[in-house]
């Protein structure tokens, strides 16, 4: 999770996180797509569900990015915002854990 309070006005918070194939990816695209809905965040935009290499959610102050572990490390979006991406390997558990 990277606070983007300050850093910027498109949101707040923004979640980065891999799974290990585009069926992955995408259910949990799924998941937490009905998770924010039934939050009650209604103005949910999905992107890129069909091909699920990177899938981005769009809940207003939270931004979700889902990737493959190769799209992930070809964009890097964690170095953009000045943060160091996990070691090789390392997995996104916390993500099931809050949604």
């Amino acid at each position: 999770m990277i606070d983007l309070a300050g850093k910027t006005t498109i949101a707040d918070y923004m979640i980065i996180a891999s799974g290990r194939s585009n069926r992955q990816v995408g259910a949990m695209a799924e998941h937490l797509n009905r998770k924010f809905r039934e939050a009650g965040v209604h103005a949910v935009e999905v992107e890129g569900l069909p091909q699920a290499d990177w899938v981005l959610i769009d809940a207003g102050d939270v931004i979700v990015h889902l990737f493959r572990p190769e799209v992930r490390s070809f964009y890097q979006l964690e170095k953009m915002w000045g943060v160091e991406p996990p070691a090789i390997g390392q997995t996104d558990e916390a993500i099931y854990r809050y949604a």
